[in-house]
């Protein structure tokens, strides 16, 4: 099979994954509460992980020197980030937050701007508007005159959710770990985090089954397994925009099992808000790339 198939293969596969993931949320938040189902997830996330380490021949991380920024990388995600983006998804319909979490990408752009000094241009700015205009159409189902939200904080949950995962990923950029390893010890350190909570909360309980296979799906499948699959897929691939524009499928395949899983009614202002967040990412992509573009030539 042709390397390039292969990448696209792999790319898909970790794109269908994530896009059940939501779905997964949801369901999972029917047998277990936000914090037992972070705890658990990042213990399953950080045991695949291991063995992934494990199989790829990966070393893991030794000395308190490799494991110090493990202790404050994972206390930012895996267990902040997935508190308040769980928090989210508990007070949203899975439709809602999944869209408006997609704004990620360009919150990256503006913490790259604030904290690594990078130059912001109108395209950037054209892009952040589209984009949180599309949040404003989902989080008022479409009450634009109105601005009547149905959930404040869940929306705002959901939008502080990216600036977590932008903190992670500014940290990643300085740290010089193999990446998996180091994603292991994010999920180690995270996962003791996490049930050092649970107990604080007083929620110590072992999960039901469905509660428990709930966990172990988000914990491979949002947390830990897919990453392989998305990495392999981009070392595979002649360029990485090849495998990166396949991302804007996983929204809109989000929003196909939310509808026929979790029985959510997916409505119109969802649609219409997510195309914002899709064309706002498109032209924050294309800015990104004339960026680049500009930069070889000068």
């Amino acid at each position: 099979m042709e390397r390039q198939t292969r990448a696209y293969l792999f790319g898909l596969a970790a794109v269908l994954l994530w896009s059940t993931v939501a779905s997964a949320f949801k369901l999972s938040l029917r047998h277990l509460s936000v914090d037992a189902l972070v705890a658990w997830a990042s213990l399953v996330s950080a045991l695949a992980l291991t063995a992934l380490a494990g199989i790829r021949g990966v070393p893991m991380l030794s000395g308190w020197k490799q494991w110090k920024p493990s202790l404050f990388q994972g206390a930012i995600n895996p267990f902040l980030y997935y508190l308040v983006l769980l928090r989210a998804y508990d007070l949203l319909p899975a439709q809602e937050a999944q869209a408006i979490n997609y704004t990620w990408a360009i919150t990256m752009t503006f913490m790259a701007i604030f904290w690594l000094g990078q130059r912001v241009g109108w395209r950037q700015m054209l892009a952040s508007l589209v984009c949180y205009f599309g949040v404003v159409i989902i989080a008022t189902r479409g009450d634009l005159l109105g601005l009547h939200f149905q959930s404040p904080l869940g929306v705002g949950l959901a939008l502080a959710s990216t600036l977590i995962w932008g903190t992670s990923w500014i940290l990643g950029l300085r740290d010089t770990a193999e990446p998996v390893a180091r994603l292991c010890g994010n999920f180690i350190c995270g996962a003791v985090y996490a049930f050092a909570w649970l107990g604080l909360r007083g929620q110590w309980a072992i999960p039901s089954a469905a509660g428990m296979l709930g966990a172990a799906y988000v914990g491979c499948f949002e947390m830990g397994i897919t990453f392989a699959l998305w990495s392999h897929a981009l070392r595979l691939s002649r360029t990485a925009a090849q495998i990166n524009n396949l991302i804007y499928l996983s929204p809109l395949l989000s929003l196909f099992w939310i509808g026929h899983i979790v029985g959510e009614t997916i409505r119109p202002s969802t649609l219409a808000g997510l195309a914002c967040i899709l064309v706002g990412t498109a032209i924050q992509r294309l800015s990104d790339r004339h960026l680049k573009s500009t930069e070889q030539h000068a």
